[in-house]
């Protein structure tokens, strides 16, 4: 059988043949995490950007896993020359505006986020799994990965240093569920870390209020603290994945306390905790500024914390322009 994935458009032309790429290495890997194996082509089809592949029928299941990819407008099947347009398994648990409404300067893409998620999703134990997961992001800043985990139906855990982008987040979800008037409860508190204390925001939702009855819940949770505080945070309910988007720039750089580090060391000192709040065979998925962090650092940062980094096809090219002083690649890892 032959597929086609129409692509999704985008206004600005170079960024759109760097979503062409990217969505045909997420593709890929989805592919490869499906047992799948077929080589993915671009092709243009009256006009617009689309993925072809050539694979067995696909099962329900599968077609749900690639329903799943984050720039798929159109999923069609080829039959004599002609497209036939697929029915897509829903796949989302809240409405996309979760992740698109908040705005701010240096925000990621949703797009590019659910790309990531989906990235250490296929790295992982935990693809195909049939509970919720758990998504960290270690560097959550103002959430838009813990939002893009929750909008696929995934629980999400964040934590960040800054009190300001966290309670924009907290202000915003709170808004945001009371808008779509889903059943919710939050619990606040606050956990002792190395004699620090952390504040901490537990929101639990349901999509109705008979599921959140029955105990069929998602959860958002905000940590106010240091990101290596996360793994004495999660010592009990570790991570199945972890996504982040490492600062592009000096502007954003890292500290403990006052004190500004450089991201190699940043990640050689919070590492070891990002790992210890992973479950074994956790896949993750970092994102970076290839022009102030040269992939090879990173890899190197990586596997000196033990984690087995993805270097071979489909997860070696992700490299793409983003602005003069940002191109961006990402690294693919597993704990093992």
């Amino acid at each position: 059988m032959n597929y086609s994935f129409q692509l999704l458009p985008h206004a600005n032309i170079r960024y759109q043949e760097s979503l062409n790429l990217l969505g045909a290495a997420e593709l890929s890997c989805i592919l490869q995490a499906l047992h799948i194996e077929s080589e993915v082509q671009l092709r243009t089809i009256g006009g617009a950007p689309f993925l072809c592949f050539e694979a067995p029928q696909l099962t329900d299941e599968q077609l749900t896993a690639l329903s799943r990819h984050s720039a798929l407008t159109l999923l069609c099947q080829e039959e004599g020359g002609l497209l036939r347009p697929l029915e897509r398994p829903a796949t989302d648990y809240l409405p996309r505006d979760l992740a698109e409404v908040l705005k701010y300067k240096g925000k990621t893409s949703a797009v590019f986020t659910h790309m990531m998620i989906n990235l250490a999703l296929c790295a992982s134990k935990s693809f195909g799994a049939a509970q919720p997961i758990t998504v960290l992001d270690p560097l959550c800043g103002r959430g838009t990965t813990l939002f893009v985990a929750l909008q696929q139906g995934m629980n999400s855990v964040g934590i960040d240093l800054d009190r300001k982008d966290l309670k924009e987040a907290a202000d915003y979800f709170s808004r945001y569920l009371q808008f779509h008037r889903l059943k919710h409860k939050l619990e606040q508190g606050s956990r002792t870390v190395r004699g620090n204390s952390v504040p901490d925001a537990v929101y639990t939702l349901a999509t109705s209020k008979q599921a959140f009855q029955a105990g069929d819940t998602r959860s958002l949770r905000l940590l106010l603290g240091d990101t290596s505080y996360i793994s004495a945070l999660l010592k009990k309910t570790p991570a199945d994945i972890l996504v982040t988007d490492l600062p592009y720039g000096v502007q954003h750089a890292p500290q403990e306390g006052r004190r500004p580090e450089n991201f190699p060391g940043m990640l050689r000192r919070v590492l070891p905790a990002w790992k210890d709040a992973l479950k074994p065979g956790a896949g993750l998925a970092i994102s970076f500024n290839s022009l102030t962090l040269p992939r090879a650092t990173l890899v190197e940062l990586l596997e000196g914390a033990g984690f087995q980094v993805l270097t071979e096809a489909p997860y070696d090219n992700f490299e793409h322009f983003v602005e003069q002083a940002v191109t961006r690649d990402v690294v693919v890892a597993r704990k093992a």
